[in-house]
């Protein structure tokens, strides 16, 4: 029977400030606590499997019966950003963090950009991307010149109306910039904002693409493509790995049309790892401090978590976790840094506590234990236990 394991990342869920969040200014930050405050929170299947139980979660109630199993999980890496996250959970554990520029980036750079480019630039600040067509749709519109911005992430984003810059231009000004951003520039994604003009002014489109750093170090992706296994994304998984270990990909439009994708795999022979991202809870809503919609976006991917688990075989693993946190009920637009969560359930999967774990990597080792794979990326299944013990039936 072949083995096929679903690991899904709720981007930006956090479950509560990591140890050192005073660091990275975070301290209090608590992405699930402010959904749960909205009083608009309805996730029992979650709850069903153990998110209630998870230490340290106190804003939702705890299950005497879990149906998986759940754990804590701290980010061991020096950042708090999509890339780093997910090249954790996926085994790679970066010592320091990506380059970020709260002062917009060097004009050494941005000239050679100009040149490269043959177009101007516009902005070049840390700026939601909405404010920033918003302030320089119009001057860009006139000019031509692109609107470069930032965030507190490393990023280097890059803002065109479609008319003016048709999207595939964009693209390729997004590879020019990206042939540019190394050494110390080595920022982790940049990242194509075409914008079209809507009924109420500027308006971005589904058409975004990252072009994201290489993962430094082999990762869970090519350990299971090595092994001959399909490694199938959803979503800006193929982005973030810049493509790497990833034998097919799928684009999605939103959470809906990622969990509409899911559920297709779902449906389907393969051998290997299906991996998920749904973007919409940190792009949407943690970004935009938007409490009441993150907390309906949890509330939609609960509805759909049964109809995932029922097409789970015997062989199936559905995961569930995140990648950093973006609590929406701070002053701070920008992601946080957080515990996430862990849940994992199947058939085969023996339900309760598997603690806390220091690294995301801990998610890479599972994926491998249930694949047969030897990988380990340093770190502990938990599958397996700290001690070998197997929490599989």
């Amino acid at each position: 029977m072949k083995k096929r394991v679903f690991l899904i990342v709720l981007d930006s869920f956090g479950i509560g400030g990591a140890p050192d969040a005073a660091d990275f200014g975070d301290a209090g930050s608590d992405t699930l606590a402010a959904c749960a405050a909205t009083g608009l929170l309805e996730v029992p299947n979650m709850i069903a499997l153990g998110l209630g139980n998870v230490k340290g979660v106190q804003c939702l109630p705890r299950t005497n019966q879990p149906l998986g199993a759940y754990a804590r999980l701290r980010e061991l890496s020096r950042g708090k950003d999509t890339t780093i996250g997910h090249w954790e959970i996926a085994g790679v554990i970066s010592p320091t963090p990506l380059p970020t520029y709260p002062n917009g980036f060097p004009e050494e750079l941005l000239d050679a950009f100009r040149r490269a480019t043959g177009r101007g630039v516009l902005c070049n600040k840390p700026i939601s991307g909405t404010e920033a067509i918003r302030l320089y749709g119009d001057e860009h519109l006139a000019t031509g010149d692109l609107i470069v911005y930032t965030s507190a992430d490393s990023v280097f984003q890059i803002a065109a109306h479609e008319e003016k810059v048709p999207v595939a231009e964009l693209y390729e000004i997004c590879r020019i910039a990206r042939s540019l951003l190394v050494g110390k520039h080595a920022v982790g994604r940049v990242i194509a904002r075409p914008f079209i003009t809507g009924e109420k002014g500027y308006e971005r489109t589904p058409r975004r693409h990252d072009f994201s750093l290489a993962p430094p170090a082999r990762t869970l992706l090519d350990a299971v493509k090595e092994a001959g296994m399909d490694v199938l994304s959803v979503g800006k998984i193929e982005d973030i790995f810049a493509g790497q270990g990833v034998t097919e990909g799928c684009r999605i439009s939103g959470n809906d049309d990622g969990i509409r994708a899911a559920l297709e795999r779902m449906d389907r022979d393969f051998h290997g790892l299906c991996f998920v991202n749904l973007v919409d809870f940190d792009m949407l809503y943690g970004h935009r401090n938007d409490a009441p919609g993150y907390a309906r976006a949890l509330n939609a991917f609960d509805r759909a978590l049964p109809a995932m688990m029922e097409k789970m075989g015997e062989e199936d693993v559905l995961m569930i976790t995140a990648d950093h946190g973006c609590d929406p009920a701070t002053p701070s637009t920008d992601h946080s840094r957080e515990c996430v969560p862990f849940l994992m359930f199947g058939p085969g999967i023996r339900p309760g506590d598997r603690g806390e774990r220091d690294g995301f990597h801990h998610v890479a080792a599972t994926v491998a234990s249930l694949l047969g794979l030897p990988d380990r990326f340093g770190a502990v299944s938990l599958a397996e236990g700290q001690d070998g013990h197997s929490f599989t039936h």
